[in-house]
């Protein structure tokens, strides 16, 4: 078993009334909207290509979620040039963003602690730097995390925490040339300004921009500020036993 699951198994495995199903109802919902376009066009592609794949849990757990996304890494190139895995968590009280942002951080550090793969020779190990990108498995992946306690930033909005990886490569593979790249990024931020309450984060830029930092943009806040890097370095454990 994969531990996850793509639309369609997800509709043939549980009933209409499962939180499974609803949170794939409003995540289909707020990606196919014709009158609200969803800023992530990579996100819409792959939606509608049925190439992203769902993982669902009750809370964020590293332990369990580690194996899912090995798996999933090593499939991931065969299922299509726009896919991610979406890892959902059973809706519960909301709390307040930063409650989410510590949670997700977390997360990630627990995540990198149980990759068995050493962190790659090309990714800086330093989050503070341009190229650095969350890996594991040894891939460069980049991570997303939405809440429902984002309101302003509704580009960052879901139902119950959300957080979705999506293989560096991917951005690698569809961007192409230089031209093509900024026509996707400007479309991108042109729906941005329309779907958020709040102008666009400065956080956000390309990969390996030296003005930019990648870790910056996994998770943003409600407010315009500068964000402070959660860590030094998320390694494997092979390497923190070293």
């Amino acid at each position: 078993m994969d531990g996850f699951l793509d639309r369609f198994e997800i509709e043939q495995k549980f009933q209409n009334d499962a939180w499974q199903r609803i949170l794939l109802s409003d995540f289909a919902t707020t990606l196919l909207s014709e009158e609200r376009p969803f800023p992530c066009i990579f996100g819409v592609a792959g939606f509608r290509a049925n190439q992203l794949r769902f993982s669902f849990a009750d809370l964020l757990d590293a332990p369990k979620t580690a194996p899912i996304l090995t798996r999933y890494l090593t499939r991931a190139r065969d299922i299509g040039p726009n896919t991610s895995l979406v890892v959902m968590t059973r809706p519960g009280p909301v709390r307040n963003v930063a409650f989410y942002r510590t949670m997700f951080w977390n997360f990630l550090r627990d995540l990198a602690a149980l990759d068995s793969h050493p962190w790659p020779a090309d990714i800086p190990e330093d989050l503070d730097t341009p190229g650095w990108e969350f890996s594991f498995a040894g891939e460069p992946i980049f991570v997303v995390c939405n809440t429902p306690a984002h309101v302003m930033r509704q580009s960052r909005r879901s139902t119950s925490l959300m957080v979705t990886f999506q293989p560096r490569w991917v951005f690698e593979n569809i961007l192409g040339t230089e031209a093509s790249a900024k026509s996707a990024f400007d479309k991108v931020r042109k729906r941005l300004v329309a779907y958020d309450f709040i102008p666009e984060s400065p956080a956000l830029g390309r990969y390996g921009d030296p003005s930019t930092r990648e870790f910056a943009q996994y998770f943003l806040d409600e407010e315009n500020q500068p964000t402070a890097c959660p860590f030094h370095s998320l390694k494997s454990r092979t390497e923190k036993a070293a």
